[in-house]
């Protein structure tokens, strides 16, 4: 695409950091995560599950739950710990599924006094989640329970 000499290019507006460029950019894509969070959200009402499906959610959804839970948690103590080898054996057994969550979430919320929270965040997350879904009163056990 030709641009005329009077018009920056889009890439070009990028990396000499024009404002109105990118703020443009990025209003455009929290209007479309929007968007597709409410489509995906109004989706997910209007889906009817029956108890044995919900059943079977639970038996898939309750352990992994569990498993990034306990992991999470030691994330959070061996984050007290920053020059452990977490490439090398036991380490990399908790550091290597939870680090791909962990890594975008150190972006949004850097240290804190030093300290990494993002094990934390996430931690509270997966609690909160297994709380809504497979809890007591979760959703999906309350749909596996209807006759």
């Amino acid at each position: 695409m030709d641009f005329p000499s009077n018009q920056v290019s889009p890439l070009h507006a990028t990396i000499s950091g024009n404002p109105l460029y990118q703020t443009g950019v990025s209003h455009s894509i929290k209007l479309e995560m929007s968007h597709a969070v409410s489509g995906l959200m109004q989706r997910l009402l209007l889906v009817d599950l029956d108890p044995a499906t919900a059943k079977l959610a639970i038996g898939l959804l309750g352990p992994f739950f569990s498993a990034f839970g306990f992991l999470f948690i030691l994330r959070i103590v061996m984050s007290w710990y920053p020059k452990l080898p977490v490439g090398k054996f036991p380490y990399v057994i908790a550091y290597a599924p939870t680090e791909p969550l962990l890594s975008p979430t150190r972006k949004l919320i850097p240290p804190l006094g030093g300290v990494d929270v993002t094990p934390v965040v996430w931690f509270g997350l997966i609690s909160f989640l297994n709380e809504i879904l497979v809890g007591p009163q979760g959703l999906l056990v309350l749909l596996s329970q209807q006759v």
